[in-house]
């Protein structure tokens, strides 16, 4: 056990941390934090999260593609929280009184309508906020009603199964597949777009080639990312933005960049121009913010996308007690810039936060957290990832692209379940997962 694990500040009652948001900030914090203070003299840990389960959110556009089944890498929270010596509590964040160092709980409910858990308040001594982000459809008429958006596994499951319906719905009409019938529209060309267009060229092809022969995917079968910036991947280096669109216009996925939607219908998409893009589905994944019950939540400072701004400690500029990691915080980085809402972020605050628990506990002021860019990288499924490496091997910039730069993507996701797993659990479950997959479809097909 780490030194001051033992005994209560002061001797007194343990710190309550309470960390609200499962997502892989949140939970990777509270796991760490559980296995540190696992006898609760020192410390308690308590994870809010509104979910049962967790996916690691890059994950999200291959559920929907349907290349990767959820239930496989889904991590049940309460199982998580009695491993790793912390509490879970289920419940969604509604309200916070800093006067009273509590935060409100609105009641659960069922799919039926009948309460789960009542509404309820839970007190703290340092919160830290992890509720990450949700997509910001910037008000666009019909986004809301006619487009999925990408945020939770259960929304990537919906279009997914959206998606397979719509191929047996065209195979089994009387008449031909009608223009736009099986026209994907994707809004926003971001890592999640973009890596979504690329999964689903091969995997609604791949649903096809079961047997649905009166479809002919070449002919019917239309993806089209659409991105109001001038080109695809705007927040990452011009070379990975350039390679990526090659890539993606090889495979046959239709790139419109300068193109702002104006409205979103059950038919398809309307452009500015006024011209109409044909789409059964609709994907909108472009920009995010937090969620809007995080705005001025408690006379918190919040940004005009919702998030909290925090000083480089991490702490809220109004509450030193009031902490935000991850896309729900607004974080500086120096000159004028901002840290990015990326998932490396999240995780390197997740970490930085955790060196700096016991200062917190003691009362006194945390260092600040310094945000180091590790690259970025895109992964176009099956047919290729590219990206770039900052100051890794080199000690500069570096280009990559194919199979090392897949390789690398992949580490990323196997960091996260090392981060909650351990090692040895982690190798186990990759080779289990190659064990299963060869007696499996390659795409998920209900």
């Amino acid at each position: 056990m780490e030194a001051g694990a033992a005994a209560g500040p002061a001797g007194g009652s343990p710190h309550r941390i309470v960390v609200v948001g499962g997502g892989a900030a949140g939970l990777e914090l509270a796991t760490r934090l559980g296995d540190r203070y696992r006898d609760g003299r020192r410390a308690t840990v308590t994870l809010v999260e509104k979910a049962r389960t967790h996916l690691w959110k890059p994950l999200l556009h291959a559920v929907a593609a349907g290349s990767m089944d959820r239930a496989q890498h889904e991590l049940n929270y309460l199982a998580q929280a009695h491993w790793h010596h912390f509490t879970y509590r289920f419940g969604e964040m509604v309200g916070l009184d800093r006067a009273a160092k509590e935060i409100e709980l609105g009641a659960m409910l069922d799919e039926e309508g009948r309460e789960i858990t009542p509404a309820s308040r839970l007190g703290y001594d340092t919160l830290i906020m992890a509720v990450g982000s949700v997509t910001n459809d910037f008000g666009t008429p019909g986004a809301a009603r006619h487009a999925i958006p990408l945020e939770t596994p259960e929304q990537a499951s919906r279009f997914n199964r959206r998606l397979v319906n719509a191929c047996l719905r065209a195979n089994a009409q009387e008449e031909p597949v009608r223009p736009g019938q099986l026209h994907i529209a994707i809004i926003g060309a971001g890592a999640t777009g973009t890596e979504l267009a690329a999964e689903l060229h091969r995997t609604v092809r791949a649903v096809v080639a079961y047997g649905l022969d009166r479809i002919k995917p070449e002919q019917d079968i239309r993806i089209v990312l659409v991105e109001a910036a001038p080109r695809i991947l705007p927040a990452l280096p011009e070379r990975i933005s350039e390679a990526t669109t090659r890539l993606l216009e090889q495979m046959g996925v239709e790139v419109k960049t300068g193109t702002r939607v104006a409205e979103v219908r059950a038919d398809g998409v309307v452009f500015a121009d006024g011209s109409l893009l044909p789409a059964e589905l609709t994907v909108w994944s472009a920009g995010v913010k937090g969620p809007d019950f995080l705005k001025e939540i408690g006379g918190l400072e919040t940004n005009r996308i919702n998030q909290i701004v925090v000083q480089p400690t991490l702490q809220s500029t109004r509450d030193p007690s009031v902490f935000a990691i991850g896309d729900c915080a607004a974080c500086p980085r120096g000159e004028g810039a901002w840290v990015p809402p990326r998932a490396q972020a999240a995780h390197q605050q997740a970490a930085h936060l955790f060196t700096q628990i016991e200062t917190i506990i003691a009362g006194g002021t945390p260092a600040p957290f310094v945000y180091r860019d590790f690259g970025s990288l895109v992964s176009l499924g099956k047919y290729s990832t590219v990206g770039s490496l900052m100051g890794f091997l080199v000690g500069k910039s570096m280009f990559i692209e194919g199979y090392f730069a897949r390789l690398m993507y992949r580490s990323l996701y196997k960091m996260h379940q090392t981060a909650l797993h351990g090692s040895a659990p982690t190798l186990w479950r990759t080779l289990a997962g190659l064990v299963s997959q060869r007696a499996e479809p390659g795409v998920k097909l209900h």
